[in-house]
Parts: structure tokens; C-alpha cells; sequence
């Protein structure tokens, strides 16, 4: 199984940070950066407003504990966006490439 995870940050320095991280480490085999994120949620009562990029991270199910674990210890905000989705369907050499890039399995 394969999975698709989304994880906002503040700026594009902290989203190349955490990309390049999670690559180097051989948690993930890619990591795509959105800029221009504009996200509305609420956060300790109050409706915020941010800008922010968007990291999609593609991965083996299994590297999804890792992964978790080394956004938590890096990221700057208190309660990180971190959302896994399993990926049902894809070019099947694609998803053999995800594999062949981690040290997780």
C-alpha cells in the first residue's frame, strides 16, 4: 500500500526544509511543494487566515509512523497538519519507484 500525505507550513523555507528532510532520510521518495496555500481554519477559538505551502508526500503506508514522528520534531507549529490518504490506484511502475527510493518497507 501506498499513501498520499498533506502537511501545511508557514513558509517556503520550512516546506524545503521538511521536503528535502524527509527525502535525504529515505522516508519518502518524493515531496511536491504547493506555494500560495491559503488556508481559513480555526485555532484556539478564533478564525485565523494564513498563507502557507502545502507539501504532498508520497510514501509506502509503512514509513507513515516515521513520517509523522520527523514532521513532529521538526515542524514550528504547535499542532502540525499531517492527513494520510491511502492511494487506491496508480501507475504501477510509479508506485514500484516509491518503493525502490525508501528504506522503510
Amino acid at each position: 500500500m501506498h499513501q498520499l500525505i498533506f502537511c501545511t507550513c508557514p513558509t517556503a523555507e520550512v516546506a524545503e526544509r521538511l521536503a528535502r528532510s524527509l527525502v535525504d532520510e529515505s522516508l519518502a521518495a518524493c515531496v511536491n511543494i504547493l506555494p500560495g496555500v491559503r488556508s481559513v481554519y480555526r485555532w484556539q477559538g478564533e478564525v485565523e487566515v494564513a498563507q502557507e505551502h502545502l507539501l504532498l508526500i508520497k510514501s509506502p503506508c509503512s514509513a507513515y509512523p516515521a513520517i509523522e514522528a520527523a514532521i513532529k520534531a521538526r515542524h514550528p507549529y504547535d499542532v502540525p497538519e499531517i492527513v494520510a490518504i491511502d492511494i487506491d490506484r496508480g501507475a504501477a511502475d510509479y508506485l514500484k519507484w516509491i518503493d525502490s527510493c525508501l528504506c522503510i518497507q
